[in-house]
C-alpha cells in the first residue's frame, strides 16, 4: 500500500463507521419501543414521535450539510456531528419522559444528518474520480449491515440488559470516531463559497416540519381537525413559497431546473409516496409482534432478520431485471407487489404458522429492496455531473422526510382504528393492526400509478449506483 493509499483507506473506514452509527440507530430502536413506553409511562402505540423526531431532523438538516462543510471544513463538521450524535445518545439513555426522549432524538438527528453527507463530500474531494464509485460502494456496506443487526441487537439488549443500552453503545464508538476524525479526516473547504440561501432554507424546513407535525399531531399531539388543517396549509404554502423563491435566486438550495429532468421528478415523487407506505413497516412489525402476538423483544428482533437478508440477496437480481424489462414495468409491478406484501400482514395473527410468517417477511424484504434500488437509480441516472450532488442531496432529504411522514401516518391510522375497534382487548388491538397494514399497503399500491409515467425505454445500462442513503 502506497503512502497516499494508506490515509485514503483510513478515511474510507472512518466514513463507513460514521454511516454505520447512523443506520444502526435508525433501526435498533424499533424493537425497544414497547419497553421504552412502559419505562417512560406512555402507550407503545403513541411512541412514533421518538422515531419521527430523528428522521425529520435529518431531513431538515441534510440540505444545509454541504454548505456548512464547505464553510467550516469537513474535519470540524464531521467531528461536531459525532459529538452531537454521542451527546444525544447519552441524553436518550437517561431520559425520564417522552418529551425528553424526543428532544434528545432531535440532537441525535442533528449529528446523524451530517455524518454521511460530509463524509461523502470528503471522499469526493480526496478520492480520484476513477475510484469514487468503488469507494462509495465500500461505504454503502454499513447501510446494509446496520439494518441487519439493529433490530436483533436492540431486542437482545432490551431483554438481557436495558433499553437504555441501545443508546449507550454509541458512546465508545463515538469517542473512537472523534479521535480518528482529528487524525484522519482532511480539513477540506470549497474554493468558491456562494452565499447560503437562508430564506429558502427556512421556508423549506418550516414546510417539512409543519406537514410532518400535522400528520403526527393527529395521534401523538392531540390536534383536532382545525389545528391539523392550519399546519397543513402553512406547510404547503411554505413549500410553494420556496419554489417561487428559488426561481429568483442565483444560487438556491435546489435548482428548479432539476425538475425539468423527467426521471428525477417522477423518481422523487414516487419515492415520497411509495416510502410513505413502506417506510412504516420497520416501526409497525415489531409493535405487532410484541403487543398483539406476545413475542419477546429478542424474538421480535430476530423476526426482522428475514427482511434484511432477503433484501441483501435481492440486490444482485435488480439490475438484470431492469435491463430486461425497463424501469417503468419493473417499478409499476414491483410497487404493486410491495403494497400487496404489506397488506398481507393484515391477515396475520397469533395462530399463523411461523413458516408462513417468515415467508411473508422474506417476500416483503425482497420486493422492498428491489423497490429502493430501482427508485434510487432512476431518480439519479440522468443527472449530469453538475447536478449530481444537488440531486443526490434532494433524494436523501425526500427519503428521510418520507420515512418520518410514513411512521406518523401509520401511527395516526393505527390510533384511528384502535378507536374504531373499541374495548382495548388484545383482539381489538390486533384488528387495529390488521386494518392499518391493509390501509398502508393500499397507499403504496396507489403510488404505482406515479411510475407509470416513466419513459418505457428507460433501462439500467450500467451498474446501479451505490445506495448510500441508508434507506434501501
Amino acid at each position: 500500500m502506497t503512502p497516499t493509499e494508506s490515509p485514503r483507506k483510513a478515511l474510507l473506514w472512518l466514513v463507513a463507521v460514521g454511516f454505520f452509527m447512523q443506520t444502526l440507530d435508525g433501526t435498533i430502536i424499533n424493537t425497544a419501543l414497547p419497553a421504552m413506553a412502559h419505562s417512560l409511562g406512555a402507550s407503545p402505540l403513541r411512541m412514533q414521535s421518538v422515531v419521527v423526531a430523528y428522521s425529520l431532523t435529518m431531513a431538515m438538516l441534510i440540505p444545509a450539510s454541504g454548505w456548512v462543510a464547505d464553510r467550516f471544513g469537513t474535519r470540524r463538521i464531521f467531528f461536531a456531528a459525532i459529538v452531537l450524535f454521542s451527546i444525544g445518545s447519552v441524553l436518550c439513555s437517561i431520559s425520564q419522559g417522552v418529551g425528553e426522549m424526543v428532544a434528545s432524538r432531535v440532537l441525535q438527528g442533528m449529528g446523524g444528518a451530517m455524518l454521511l453527507p460530509v463524509g461523502r463530500l470528503a471522499l469526493l474531494r480526496s478520492v480520484p474520480k476513477a475510484e469514487f464509485l468503488a469507494a462509495m460502494s465500500f461505504v454503502a456496506i454499513p447501510g446494509l449491515i446496520g439494518p441487519l443487526l439493529g433490530p436483533t441487537l436492540g431486542g437482545w439488549l432490551v431483554e438481557y440488559a436495558s433499553w437504555r443500552w441501545i443508546f449507550l453503545i454509541n458512546v465508545p464508538v463515538g469517542l473512537v470516531g472523534c479521535v480518528a476524525t482529528l487524525r484522519i479526516m482532511p480539513d477540506l473547504r470549497a474554493d468558491v463559497l456562494h452565499r447560503f440561501d437562508g430564506v429558502g432554507y427556512a421556508l423549506l424546513a418550516f414546510g417539512m416540519v409543519a406537514v410532518s407535525l400535522a400528520i403526527d399531531g393527529v395521534s401523538s399531539l392531540g390536534l383536532h381537525g382545525v389545528g391539523v388543517m392550519v399546519l397543513l396549509i402553512f406547510g404547503f404554502a411554505a413549500i410553494a413559497a420556496y419554489w417561487l423563491h428559488a426561481a429568483r435566486r442565483p444560487f438556491p438550495l435546489f435548482e428548479p431546473s432539476l425538475f425539468g429532468i423527467p426521471t428525477l421528478s417522477i423518481g422523487l415523487i414516487g419515492n415520497l409516496f411509495s416510502r410513505l407506505g413502506s417506510g412504516c413497516m420497520p416501526f409497525l412489525i415489531p409493535l405487532l409482534l410484541q403487543i398483539s402476538m406476545n413475542y419477546s423483544p429478542l424474538r421480535a428482533g430476530l423476526m426482522m432478520l428475514p427482511i434484511a437478508l432477503a433484501g441483501m440477496a435481492m440486490k444482485r437480481y435488480t439490475t438484470p431485471l431492469i435491463q430486461r424489462y425497463g424501469y417503468r414495468r419493473v417499478l409499476v409491478v414491483n410497487t404493486a407487489l410491495v403494497g400487496l406484501a404489506m397488506a398481507s400482514f393484515g391477515l396475520t395473527g397469533p395462530d399463523e404458522p411461523i413458516a408462513l410468517q417468515i415467508l411473508q417477511l422474506v417476500f416483503f424484504g425482497a420486493v422492498n429492496s428491489m423497490q429502493f434500488t430501482a427508485m434510487n437509480t432512476i431518480t439519479l441516472k440522468d443527472l449530469g455531473s453538475g447536478m449530481a450532488s444537488s440531486g443526490n442531496t434532494l433524494l436523501s432529504m425526500v427519503q428521510m422526510l418520507a420515512m418520518s411522514m410514513g411512521v406518523a401516518a401509520a401511527s395516526a391510522v393505527l390510533g384511528a382504528y384502535n378507536e374504531i375497534f373499541t374495548g382495548g382487548s388484545p383482539l381489538a388491538v390486533l384488528h387495529a393492526f390488521e386494518a392499518t397494514f391493509a390501509s398502508m399497503g393500499l397507499i403504496t399500491l396507489a403510488s404505482a400509478l406515479i411510475f407509470w409515467h416513466l419513459p418505457s425505454e428507460a433501462r439500467e445500462m450500467t451498474p446501479a449506483q451505490p445506495e448510500v442513503s441508508g434507506q434501501g
